[in-house]
C-alpha cells in the first residue's frame, strides 16, 4: 500500500502553486483539444493545419511539463488528472466529429487568446512573489504569443 504525503501549500507558496496549477489544467486541456483537431481536421488547408496542430500539441506537453515541474521544485504536487483537467478548464471543448479548417483555426484563435491573457494576468500576479515562476509563465506566453501569430498567418 502507497502512502500518501498531503501537501497544503500556505501564503506566497499557495498563490503561486494555484497560477502554476491553473496553467498546468489550460495547456494539458489545449494540447489534448489540438490533437482531438489534428485528427478531426477537414478542409482545403487541411495539411497544413494538421501539422500546426501537431506542432502546438507538442509545445503544450512541453510547457505543461516544466509548469508542473515547477510546482514541484516550489514543494506543491502538481495535479494533471483527467479529473481535475476536466473541472477545471476554462476552455469549451470542441465539437464531435470532423471540422473545417477555417472553424478550427478560428476557434484555436479564440482558445490560444483566452490562456495567453490568463497567463499574462498570472506573470503579473507572481512579478513580486518569485521570479523564477514567473520566468516560466513568461516563457508559455511567449510561445502563445507566437502560436496566435502562426494562427492568424494561416486565416488570412
Amino acid at each position: 500500500m502507497t502512502q500518501l504525503l498531503e501537501t497544503r501549500p500556505t501564503g506566497a507558496i499557495a498563490e503561486h502553486a494555484a497560477a502554476l496549477q491553473d496553467t498546468l489544467i489550460e495547456l494539458i486541456d489545449l494540447s489534448l483539444q489540438a490533437k482531438q483537431g489534428h485528427w478531426n481536421v477537414v478542409g482545403p488547408t487541411f495539411g497544413p493545419v494538421h501539422a500546426l496542430l501537431d506542432t502546438f500539441t507538442d509545445e503544450y506537453r512541453d510547457w505543461y511539463d516544466t509548469v508542473a515541474e515547477r510546482i514541484t521544485a516550489i514543494g506543491v504536487s502538481p495535479d494533471g488528472r483527467s479529473t481535475t483537467v476536466a473541472v477545471g478548464t476554462p476552455l469549451v471543448q470542441l465539437p464531435e466529429g470532423q471540422i473545417e479548417d477555417r472553424f478550427l483555426l478560428a476557434w484555436f484563435d479564440e482558445r490560444v487568446t483566452l490562456v495567453a491573457a490568463r497567463v499574462g494576468d498570472r506573470v503579473g500576479q507572481l512579478a513580486d512573489i518569485d521570479a523564477a515562476s514567473q520566468d516560466v509563465l513568461i516563457e508559455v506566453l511567449r510561445g502563445l504569443d507566437k502560436q496566435r501569430w502562426m494562427i492568424r498567418a494561416h486565416r488570412v
